[in-house]
C-alpha cells in the first residue's frame, strides 16, 4: 500500500506469480476473485482499478463482472477484445524485429528445456521488446528481472488457453458496449501488439477516454501524448 494524501494504492502479486505461492488454480475467474478478495480485505466499497498488460485484461474482466464496485477503470497497454489469432502473426513479426541481434538466442532458449538462469535470460530478452527505447531496453528489462522471482510458465500457458475461448466473442463486445464505468485507455503507438484490437475496445465502450503515447511501447516511458475520447 502506498499513501498519497487521502488516497491509497493497493498492489499485490497475483496467484502463482511473483512473491505469491506457486499454486493454483490459475484462471481469469480465480484472478478476478482474488482481486475482489483484496478489495474486501481493505474494506473498500468501490475503487478505481488499474491494470497493465495482462493486468489490463484482468481489470476489464473484473469491471465487467462487478461494475458496481468500480468507480473507474484505467486500462494500460492491454491487448483489446479481438481474438488473439487476428493479430498474433503481426505481433510475432514485431517481436522478432525488436529483438534484432538477440533473436537467435531468444529462439534457442524458447525451444529447449531451460535451467532457472536461462529462464531469466529468456524473459529479459522477451521483455526488452516491450520498450521503445532500444538503446536502454535490455537495461530496463534487467531491472524488471531484479530480484528474479521466476515466471510461472504453466500458469501463463493456462491463462493463454483460456483467453482463446473467451476473448473476441460477440458476448464480450456486447458486455463492453453496455458498460457504464468511466474508462481511461493508455497505450503506446510503438506497442508490438497491434493496436487495432484496442481500437475495437475503445469503439465498444460508451464512456471512454484514450491517451496515446507516440514514443512508447508496452511499458510507457514518454509523457508526450495525444488524447481522444467519449465521456
Amino acid at each position: 500500500m502506498r499513501r498519497n494524501g487521502r488516497r491509497s494504492t493497493y498492489r499485490w502479486d497475483q496467484r502463482g506469480c511473483g512473491r505469491s505461492e506457486r499454486r493454483g488454480p490459475c484462471s481469469m475467474a480465480r484472478a478476478a476473485a482474488d482481486l475482489d478478495a483484496v478489495r474486501r480485505h481493505f474494506g473498500l466499497e468501490s475503487m478505481v482499478v488499474l491494470g497493465h498488460s495482462w493486468g489490463a485484461q484482468l481489470a476489464l474482466r473484473y469491471t465487467l463482472d462487478h461494475p458496481d464496485r468500480v468507480r473507474a477503470l484505467v486500462y494500460v497497454s492491454g491487448t483489446g477484445i479481438d481474438p488473439k489469432a487476428t493479430w498474433q502473426e503481426e505481433y510475432t513479426r514485431n517481436l522478432r524485429s525488436m529483438l534484432g541481434e538477440h533473436v537467435d538466442r531468444w529462439e534457442e532458449l524458447q525451444q529447449r528445456d531451460r535451467v532457472p538462469a536461462e529462464d531469466r535470460e529468456f524473459s529479459v530478452l522477451q521483455w526488452s521488446a516491450d520498450f521503445a527505447d532500444r538503446a536502454r531496453a535490455l537495461e530496463h528489462a534487467e531491472r524488471m528481472a531484479t530480484p528474479w522471482l521466476g515466471v510461472n510458465f504453466t500458469c501463463n500457458a493456462t491463462i493463454k488457453a483460456e483467453d482463446k475461448r473467451h476473448w473476441g466473442t460477440p458476448e464480450l463486445r456486447a458486455r463492453c458496449e453496455s458498460l457504464q464505468v468511466p474508462t481511461l485507455i493508455v497505450d503506446g503507438v510503438q506497442d508490438i501488439r497491434p493496436r487495432r484490437s484496442v481500437d475495437a475496445l475503445e469503439r465498444a465502450l460508451p464512456r471512454v477516454c484514450r491517451v496515446v503515447l507516440p514514443q512508447a511501447s508496452t511499458c510507457p516511458g514518454s509523457m508526450t501524448r495525444t488524447a481522444s475520447g467519449r465521456r
